[in-house]
């Protein structure tokens, strides 16, 4: 088991760009499959995007264009870069990894999870 720590979330006005960071020790060192998913209160856990241990990378499609994901190999940290904030991505975000990309943005593959940053973005 790996664990997993988020940062960077924030409240911030709609337009505007905030920066996430995943920690996910050791990832580099293995095949390992990284991906940011978001929940709002009531809605199901939503994939958002998703770096595959070969380096591709896949995009939910309510963030296409707007988010992007980065990672810093040295420091273990995977970025999601979130421009141009719709009032609907405000959610909780929350990291998670596993071995390997089995079943894309879905919730149920990933076995490490971090607790999550919160996004708010107001109108």
């Amino acid at each position: 088991q790996v664990q997993v720590t988020e940062s960077g979330g924030g409240s911030v006005q709609a337009g505007e760009s905030l920066r996430l960071s995943c920690v996910v020790p050791g990832y580099t060192e293995r095949a390992y499959c990284v991906a940011w998913f978001r929940q709002a209160p009531g809605k199901e856990r939503e994939g958002v995007a998703l770096l595959d241990g070969d380096g591709s990378i896949t995009y939910g499609d309510s963030v296409k264009g707007r988010f992007r994901l980065s990672e810093d190999r040295l420091k273990y940290t995977v970025y999601l870069d979130m421009t141009n904030l719709l009032v609907d991505d405000t959610a909780t975000y929350i990291c998670a990894a596993d071995l390997y990309c089995l079943a894309g943005l879905t919730p149920a593959a990933f076995s490490d999870w971090g607790k999550g940053t919160q996004v708010i973005v107001s109108s």
